[in-house]
């Protein structure tokens, strides 16, 4: 048989190019058949760090990691009912801070109170956020610092301290919630200083991921398109603005809490393994067109 020797260099400088490593620990489990691959979207022994989890998508994602078999810290200005009977249901599952997070400090003593509560940290879900808009010309300086310090800012702060422990045991991962505002001006609503934090948020993903590859910590970002949730019920209500997103929403409706929460729980979990630097975008096809 005629060999292409061409074609084997090839192959070979490939190789040389990419090196195999060894797997995983969870691929090295799943090849010795004692796992299943549904398995590997579980947390089992893992510790969540979730910030906004007293409502909507941050208290989605703080139900379903419990499920999963992690232990989850909450965080949040203020307690509401769902979050008071979600802790009381598994205390030994969750527990929470009262935590500004715009505060300079407040990043290092949440983690440093997950540290205490549960021993560890493995998985951070930067979800705390706010929104405004206005026309851009008449956004003053106050409503911009608002939204940055709570959007940008602050989830630098926590990621930055977050990743510290990370660090040390060689693992780890960052799920970052942006938006699909990241992508486009919204309409009718006009909120430029918003869809700029959320753009920085999914930059910052992409960077951080960059950064912490080949030291066992995975970063990504989850962008959702429009959910039925605190922030949006008042745009919602609106039947101009609502009826304006349903329009650009390919599948027609809004989105729950709970659909955010499992594409959270993907990328927080061993299932996304190979996954680092995406924004996993949510959005019933709005960016389709």
């Amino acid at each position: 048989m005629k060999t292409d020797r061409s074609r084997m260099g090839r192959r070979d400088d490939l190789h040389a190019a990419c090196p195999v490593v060894p797997a995983g620990p969870a691929a090295q489990v799943r090849e010795t058949g004692r796992e299943r691959m549904l398995d590997r979207f579980r947390l089992d022994g893992k510790v969540a760090l979730i910030t906004g989890g007293n409502r909507g998508i941050g208290l989605a994602i703080a139900r379903l990691f419990g499920e999963a078999g992690a232990k989850c810290m909450l965080t949040s200005r203020s307690e509401t009912p769902a979050l008071r009977a979600l802790l009381d249901s598994a205390p030994d599952t969750y527990d929470w801070i009262a935590a500004d997070v715009t505060e300079e400090a407040a990043p290092d003593a949440i983690v440093a109170a997950t540290l205490a509560r549960f021993g560890k940290l493995d998985v951070l879900v930067n979800n705390a956020g706010v929104a405004a808009n206005g026309n851009f010309h008449e956004f003053d300086d106050a409503q911009l610092a608002y939204i940055m310090n709570t959007n940008l800012m602050a989830p630098f702060r926590i990621a930055r301290a977050a990743v510290k422990p990370m660090l040390a045991q060689g693992s780890g991962a960052v799920v970052n919630i942006g938006s699909i505002s990241a992508y486009v001006a919204n309409k009718p609503q006009l909120q430029v200083a918003y869809n700029s934090s959320k753009a920085a948020i999914h930059q910052m993903t992409k960077t951080m991921a960059f950064e912490y590859a080949d030291k066992g910590i995975r970063v990504n970002a989850l962008a959702p398109g429009y959910v039925v949730s605190d922030m949006t019920k008042g745009g919602i209500a609106n039947t101009e603005w609502s009826s304006v997103w349903s329009a650009n929403t390919p599948m027609g409706r809004f989105a729950q809490p709970d659909e955010m929460a499992t594409c959270a729980l993907f990328l927080a979990s061993d299932a996304a393994s190979y996954v680092t630097g995406s924004v996993l975008v949510a959005d019933g096809g709005y960016l389709t067109h």
